[in-house]
């Protein structure tokens, strides 16, 4: 992801700002609704993402989301919701769920702003990266379990599997 230079930059008060200017960079295809609410397309290694940002001024909190382009059907949604609660308990940072109405694994995190002058551009990169690697990361998990019919703790387990020298 490209870096936004932040010398003599001061946050916005809406972080969507910030966070439009951060897609633009990356030339990422976004479209900006209004002033509470961004959508953004971002190509990953496994599928395309959808991002979704909406701005709350009431709450001065930032609720992102990232939807991973795989429909889950409705004979594999138990062992989905189980893949879910094993993925989520090995998160820091925000959690996956699956929206009932279109049934897409989806990353999301809200940041809460309260006090603050608003989300600075590091953050936001950091938000955007974290979602893009976490979705990256489990898509496959995702995978094994919707179309390989594979128990979730064997999907989880393969997902996580980091090799170790070189070949």
């Amino acid at each position: 992801m490209t870096a936004l230079s932040t010398s003599e930059r001061h946050p916005s008060r809406n972080p969507l700002d910030t966070m439009e200017e951060i897609v633009a960079s990356n030339d990422w295809a976004h479209e900006r609704m209004s002033d509470e609410e961004m959508v953004a397309g971002v190509g990953g290694q496994w599928c395309d993402y959808r991002i979704h940002c909406a701005w709350s001024d009431d709450l001065s909190a930032l609720h992102f989301s990232c939807s991973l382009d795989i429909r889950v059907p409705v004979r594999r949604l138990a062992a989905v919701n189980e893949l879910l609660a094993m993925v989520n308990g090995k998160l820091w940072v925000g959690h996956f769920d699956l929206a009932n109405e279109d049934r897409l694994p989806t990353f999301r995190h809200t940041v809460l702003l309260r006090g603050a002058r608003g989300a600075t551009v590091e953050q936001l990169e950091d938000l955007l990266d974290v979602a893009i690697h976490e979705s990256e990361r489990y898509y496959p998990a995702f995978q094994y379990v919707i179309w390989g019919g594979r128990p979730p703790a064997e999907a989880i387990q393969a997902a996580v599997l980091e090799p170790v020298g070189e070949a």
